[in-house]
């Protein structure tokens, strides 16, 4: 099986009318020798184009009521000191990340947020991996532009523009939680050590002094700030006011479209490859197998640090790579659909709404806590926090005429409980779905 790349697709409305995406491979399929190699080499492709147009509608933002924005660029640290604590990339290079210092009433407030980007199962793929900004520092950007949840400009991001802003780089395949080394490869599966490696730095810089904290993350980052969630608050005294917030990291154990389970597979490829059972929480793994403790699904109920879950109903990362991937549909009976989803037939519709559901079964009881939030709405999207686009621009998605923006300040802030969850598709018309227009083969 190839290397699951997340890019964090976040494409508006006029993005989704002119992307044309080359899918030559299977996105999630399985198979090796030349095959494998093509896929990994399209799904890399893919994550590069992907960044090219976030990168494009993150650099100029226009919206009625906003005008036009510039959004700030961010440089890069990187963390040198970290190798000696065995804190490496993928290729042995030092981890790195991006900081905005806070100001005013947010000189004492962070948020700490996980960079996505999927991850890699084997050798064969987490080896092409190291050859990208996701498996060496030495391939990273310079600068990256901070928007959406890390924007700066009071507007868009009213509740946490001042806040002393992080964005910890994604380097180790594997959700920051291996712990292992394959001398023969040469790869370093040392997620863990990056995380506290980073923690500790951030400590050193301030953090220790917070009065408020955040931990976020999009994608594989979502599901790395679910694992980390509690190690976070430890960091803290009791009278800080911590929080997680996890963007479309929800990725649910599910069946695909052929009765299998192609999410789990991979799954426990990472989790065996990377040496992250130790790492795992130990309210999970006491009493399920290591995979089944990286799937947030049986994590969430033990968390005790207040928690949101921001999720599209329909996430379709989950619908290309876990649900309908080619491996699990030879025929190409999904094709159009995991695609574009007005091209979905009925059947197909029906089998997606069964998602929804598995999805709102598996938070009914993490709804029930006080502290936790939720924001699951009923659109073919993945990520929505890192634009302006769908987090508070004025058409931004809503439910209940409450943007994403203001549904995570009023939960953070105790203004108001936050248990949204959408009405089923198609009933929701602010969303902001991703579409791939075509399919070309080979």
């Amino acid at each position: 099986m190839h290397s699951l790349t997340a890019p964090c697709l976040h494409v508006n409305l006029l993005l989704a009318s002119i992307l044309t995406i080359v899918v030559s491979s299977s996105l999630g399929g399985g198979g090796g020798g030349g095959g494998e190699e093509e896929a990994m080499k399209f799904s890399w492709v893919l994550g590069v184009l992907g960044l090219v147009l976030v990168r494009w509608a993150q650099g100029r933002v226009t919206k009625e009521g906003f005008g036009e924005k510039d959004v700030i660029m961010v440089g890069i640290t990187i963390m040198q000191s970290a190798v000696d604590k065995g804190a490496v990339c993928l290729d042995g290079t030092p981890p790195a990340y991006h900081f905005h210092p806070g100001s005013g009433s947010g000189a004492n407030s962070w948020l700490v947020d996980l960079e996505g980007g999927g991850w890699c199962n084997n050798l064969r793929s987490c080896l092409y991996r190291k050859t990208s900004r996701h498996g060496s520092s030495k391939y990273m950007e310079r600068e990256i532009q901070f928007g959406g949840r890390l924007s700066n400009d009071p507007e868009e991001n009213p509740d946490f523009y001042n806040w002393n802003r992080v964005r910890i780089r994604y380097c180790d395949g594997g959700s920051f939680a291996g712990e292992s080394y394959d001398q023969a490869s040469g790869l370093y599966f040392r997620g863990q050590r990056i995380w506290s490696a980073a923690m500790e730095e951030l400590m050193s810089k301030g953090m220790s002094s917070a009065n408020q904290a955040i931990l976020s993350g999009c994608s594989a980052g979502g599901l790395a700030s679910i694992l980390h969630c509690d190690s976070f608050r430890a960091l803290f005294p009791g009278n800080t006011k911590v929080k997680c917030f996890a963007d479309a990291g929800f990725f649910l154990d599910a069946l695909d479209v052929s009765g299998g389970r192609t999410l789990r597979s991979f799954y426990e490829g990472v989790v065996t490859l990377q040496g992250a059972a130790k790492n795992l929480p130990g309210s999970c793994t006491a009493r399920m197998d290591a995979t089944s403790c990286f799937f947030p699904q049986n994590l969430i109920a033990n968390i005790q640090t207040p928690t949101f879950l921001l999720n599209a109903a329909y996430d379709v990362w989950q619908i290309m790579e876990s649900l309908a991937p080619k491996s699990a549909d030879p025929r190409g009976d999904w094709k159009d659909c995991r695609l574009n989803y007005s091209a979905c037939n009925s059947g197909q519709i029906q089998f997606l709404q069964g998602f929804r559901n598995q999805m709102i079964d598996m938070v009914k009881g993490f709804s029930e806590s006080k502290g936790n939030g939720l924001f699951i709405n009923s659109c073919f999207a993945h990520c929505q926090s890192e634009l302006l686009d769908t987090w508070n621009a004025n058409d931004s998605p809503s439910i209940g005429n409450k943007r994403i923006a203001q549904s995570v300040g009023d939960w953070y802030f105790d203004r108001a409980e936050v248990k949204a969850i959408d009405c089923p598709y198609p009933c929701d018309n602010t969303c902001h779905s991703i579409v791939i227009k075509q399919d070309i083969k080979k």
